[in-house]
């Protein structure tokens, strides 16, 4: 595909996928203040909530990765191999995924 032609398959994907993280955003924003009560409320972190938000990041950071013209694999829903690419599990212990954790020797 040449440049001219994939820059203007970026035009239709960002408003598509643009869209769909805009309506996800106000679905995350609704899970945060839940998150927050039910974190007050036991004392400890839900773990789905916490993978599905981290999912979600995943997902902002693949379609702005798209969008810049980092890479040329298109975000959800573009993407053939599913909502499964990238899931990684959360760590309760601090909040991050086992990828960004430094490797112990």
């Amino acid at each position: 595909m040449s440049e001219r032609t994939e820059a203007l398959m970026r035009i239709v994907v960002g408003i598509i996928s643009g869209l769909i993280l805009k309506i996800w955003t106000i679905l995350i924003e609704i899970i945060i203040v839940i998150h927050f009560v039910v974190v007050l409320i036991s004392n400890k972190r839900n773990r789905d909530l916490a993978e599905f938000t981290n999912y979600w990041n995943t997902q902002v950071y693949d379609y702005i990765r798209y969008m810049t013209f980092t890479t040329n694999e298109k975000p959800f829903p573009f993407r053939g191999d599913g909502l499964g690419k990238n899931k990684d599990k959360v760590d309760m212990k601090n909040g991050s995924s086992p990828k960004s954790k430094p490797k112990k020797k």
